[in-house]
Parts: structure tokens; sequence; C-alpha cells
């Protein structure tokens, strides 16, 4: 049987990589349903390749304009718009396979739908761990879904980690998150306020959208990535560490009670998690280039620079405060990243929005999801009316 898939976010590099490699092979997967928010020309060049039964754009109107190129042509594919249309299409009984590759809080719900629905949830949405905790890892446990890491840190800890989770507490001391330090790692501290939003998406090693290529430029991607493998491998902040390894060719490592440490190597292509993801506990062609080890750059190792990335340690901080602390973190760096994407607040003040959103919130009892979405709310509306107090 073909394993049906719906990828959430297509139009993005995670979501066009993901189709990627589900085109190598025919016989084993097949596409269910689509979504994405904007790109409706790439979103109907998608329907025609693979034909899905669904596609869902964000927006009614842009949901319009690809119900009418479809209408045009011979496809069957019906195109939904619907606020519901995502946890639609993430709980379908039909579908065994969830890639959830929606960047932001807005891809909770859908996630906490193919959760709750048993689905093989693929997750290179972030922030569903970072803002839904344990309140998304207990939908995992309620409708007994299988959650498996795709962000490339988190997939090679994965990797390196015993097969039995049990485990892990008795034999793992500590796992290492690697990170590039993305396009400022050398820059001059004193210069960053200058950075330009174009300089802040170059990344030097990975394709990546402009939201997190913002975020692996401060960091914050990695203290977003801290906060998910404390939920998604159950161990306490202090037993994760951060190293930057400027040529990404370690993608993390595990580090064990007898001092040994487990590292997963690859290509800075996410080809290679993605096709793990949906093939595991098998390995397929992922369509990456191989490591050619007698071409490697030599390999070097540094702790972050503090003043040069201060966003990194909220990660520990929010994992210390009290429950909804990391979507408080979350939705002010996204209203931040945005503004400055926007042109509206400099590079440096991304941080200033982030600590001072902290700061100014207090964060209530959470219960629910719903008391999560509205922490949330909260936080992107204090982080909001900061924004009033900078300029360029």
């Amino acid at each position: 049987m073909k394993q049906r898939i719906t990828v959430l976010g297509s139009t993005g590099s995670i979501g066009v990589n993901t189709l990627n490699v589900v085109a190598l092979h025919p016989s084993r997967f097949e596409v269910f349903a689509l979504s994405a928010s904007t790109q409706v020309d790439l979103m109907f060049e998608q329907c025609q390749r693979f034909e899905p039964v669904y596609a869902v754009m964000a927006s009614a109107p842009h949901g319009l304009e690809l119900a009418q190129k479809i209408s045009t042509s011979a496809l069957k594919t019906r195109v939904l718009s619907t606020p519901d249309a995502l946890e639609r299409i993430a709980s379908d009984e039909r579908v065994d396979a969830v890639m959830a590759a929606i960047v932001g809080a807005a891809g909770l719900a859908p996630c906490m739908a193919a959760a709750r629905a048993g689905k093989r949830l693929l997750l290179a949405n972030k922030e569903a761990l970072v803002v839904g905790g344990e309140v998304f890892l207990q939908a995992v446990r309620d409708g007994q879904a299988q959650l498996l890491p795709i962000d490339s840190e988190h997939s090679a800890i994965f990797q390196a980690l015993p097969e039995d989770p049990s485990t892990w507490a008795a034999r793992v001391e500590k796992i290492i998150l690697t990170a590039s330090g993305g396009p400022f790692r050398e820059r001059a501290i004193d210069t960053l306020h200058r950075v330009t939003p174009d300089e802040a998406c170059a990344h030097p090693n990975w394709v990546m959208g402009r939201k997190i290529s913002v975020d692996s430029a401060t960091m914050m991607n990695k203290a977003l990535e801290v906060i998910e493998a404390r939920y998604l491998f159950g161990l306490s902040p202090a037993q994760i560490e951060v190293v930057i390894h400027p040529q990404s060719i370690i993608h993390s490592m595990v580090q064990y009670r007898d001092t040994s440490v487990v590292a997963q190597l690859g290509t800075p292509d996410m080809r290679v998690p993605i096709a793990y993801g949906l093939s595991w506990p098998d390995r397929v062609e992922s369509g990456a280039r191989a490591l050619d080890f007698r071409a490697l750059p030599t390999m070097t190792f540094n702790a972050p620079d503090a003043q040069r990335f201060p966003g990194l340690q909220l990660a520990w901080e929010v994992l210390a405060g009290p429950v909804g602390s990391t979507a408080v973190l979350n939705a002010a760096n996204e209203i931040a990243v945005a503004a400055f994407l926007d042109k509206r607040i400099r590079f440096d003040h991304i941080h200033r929005v982030n600590r001072e959103t902290l700061d100014a919130l207090q964060v209530p009892a959470v219960a629910d999801v719903h008391d999560l979405l509205a922490i949330d709310a909260q936080a992107r509306a204090v982080a909001s009316e900061l924004l009033r107090s900078l300029s360029l």
C-alpha cells in the first residue's frame, strides 16, 4: 500500500523538498493533500504534477484564484479555503502521514488535529512544540500518533539516540545541537544594527524561507530548537548544549554517560531528514549528494558568543518559567522578525522586542490549547505595541 501524505506548507522550502523526495518513490508515496499561503501559481503546478485530492489556500481570494485555474484543467483536485481546512486535511481518515511545514504558530492547530487523529506526524514546524509543549505532546499520546522530527538537528539526534526511549535517561549525558552561526558569526558586533533583511536572509549553507533565515542570523532559530529538543526527547534543559559548527557537516550529536559521542553527518540538504522521516524505520534515496570525506573542509567548533547572539539564552530562561512562557517568546519573535523584514525596525531590535515582551507579560495558568493560543495573541499584542517605540 502506498503511504498517503498531506503536505502542510507545500510551496515553502520544506514542502518543495518533500515533494521532490516523494517524486523519487512513486510506488511508495502518493500525495493526498497540499496547502499553501499565497503562492497560487506554484500550488497549481504542484497540483498538476501530484494530483492531490485537496488543495488548501490560506485565504478565500487565493483559493478562488486556484479554483479558477483548476477548473480550466482536467484536474479533479478540490480547493478548500475554509477556517478548518488545514485541520481537515491533516486528520482525514485516508491520510497516513502529515508533513507539518507551516512556519509559525499557525501550524499548531493542524498539528494538533493530526496528533489527535493518530497520524505519522513529520514535524518540521518547531512552533507546534514551542507553543504547544506538554499540551501538544498529550495530544500525541492520546491519539497514539507517531511523532518524527524533520529539522536536520532533531533528526540527527533521533538517529543518534538508542532505539528504546525508555533507556535514554539512564544512558544519555547530553545532546549537542550544532549551529552554523548564520551569516554574521564573524561580522563586527558594533555593525549588526546596520544589517539589512537581504543580508540576514543570505544564509551561507542552507536554502530556507526568509523568516527562518532571519532566525538563523539571530540564532533565535537555535533557541527554538533547544525548546523543541526539550519536549521531543524528554531531557532536562541542562542536558542540551549548543555549539557553533560553521561547516554544517555534523548535524548534531549525543554524548553518552561513558563520554562516547555519536554524531550524524551529511551534506546540508533537507531532503536527507525528510526522506528519513517519510520512510522510517527504513531508509530510501533522498536525492541529496553524498559526503566525500576526501574533499571535506576542516571542521571547526566554537561556543556561541552571548554578546553576538543574546537571544539564544532566552531558551533556557523560558523553559525555567511558567508553562506558556515558550509561547510568549515565539509570538514576540514572529512579530519582531516580520517588522524587521518589512524594514520597520533594525536587526538588533529583534532581541529587544523579545526581551521586553517576556518582561512585560505575566503568563496565566494554562489548561489547554485555547489557553496557549490566548497567550500567543496577548504576546503578539504586547510585542506590536513595543514596536511603536522603535524606529530605524
